[in-house]
């Protein structure tokens, strides 16, 4: 016999625990837990190389079509697009539980005040993270990280200015946002979810090295703590922004003009 039920619908589904869990690895399983385990494998490669860790080079933003310009930048773009799509990705499961980028603070309601929290944090996080690489890098645990290998054509600087946008948004919407936000309605606690928000920070940046992974886990609790405070993750994208615009194109104008950058 048919049974005459309803059918549960998608709307009238509850979004109950095991979801916002299978929702979670799924995110991270196209994007930055990928890009995690690629790190690690890279570290990998790196600590079993012949050469020490601080003799390799680790490129943030390199050529992708030596001698052929207009397709380098063409794939610089389709890069950055295929990079940050995953952002995409959460606004739509956002919505779909009834929410939105707003919901995490991704959003331009504050735009005074979230520009001089980022300034504010980028002066203070980027100074100690130049410093902590330094020291890193002399210690001889971290790679030699290059921003910046393009080449000098007229599109560089915008091209690595979109990659710290790039950057700054997947990371913060995704790592700061949606996943401290998800773990909340799970009902971990708070130092529980950013120890987790940090590790996973700091893991798809073990490619530079220990130096990378320390270092980015540090900054990991920090915006994870911040972010539980003002429940906006808008401050520490404009930060992140500004962390790496200045990393990518100071690296440009220092590079070879200073003897401490290695």
């Amino acid at each position: 016999m048919r049974d005459s039920r309803p059918e549960e619908s998608v709307e009238t589904r509850p979004f109950t625990p095991r979801l916002i869990g299978s929702e979670i690895i799924v995110v991270f399983a196209v994007s930055l837990g990928a890009s995690a385990l690629r790190s690690l494998v890279s570290l990998v490669g790196s600590l079993t190389a012949p050469q020490a860790l601080k003799g390799q080079h680790a490129v943030l933003v390199g050529t992708m079509a030596p001698g052929r310009p207009w397709l380098d930048l063409t794939y610089q773009l389709v890069g950055i697009a295929v990079t940050v799509a995953p952002v995409a990705l959460v606004a739509y499961l956002l919505a779909r539980s009834g929410e939105s980028l707003r919901t995490i603070g991704a959003d331009l309601r504050e735009p005074g005040r979230d520009a001089l929290r980022g300034a504010v944090l980028a002066a203070v996080v980027g100074g100690t993270g130049l410093a902590f690489y330094l020291l890193a890098f002399g210690a001889g645990v971290n790679l030699n990280v290059v921003p910046d290998q393009l080449p000098d054509v007229w599109w560089r600087v915008p091209v690595l200015l979109l990659a710290a946008l790039e950057n700054a948004v997947l990371e913060e919407v995704i790592v700061s946002g949606y996943l401290l936000h998800r773990l909340a309605r799970l009902g971990w606690r708070p130092w529980t979810a950013v120890a987790v928000s940090a590790l996973l920070r700091g893991s798809y940046h073990l490619y530079q090295g220990f130096g990378g992974f320390v270092g980015n886990l540090a900054m990991g609790v920090l915006f994870g703590r911040l972010y539980q405070r003002w429940g906006r993750a808008m401050p520490l994208i404009v930060a992140h922004t500004l962390i790496d615009a200045v990393a990518f194109v100071g690296y440009g104008l220092l590079r070879g003009h200073v003897a401490w950058l290695p």
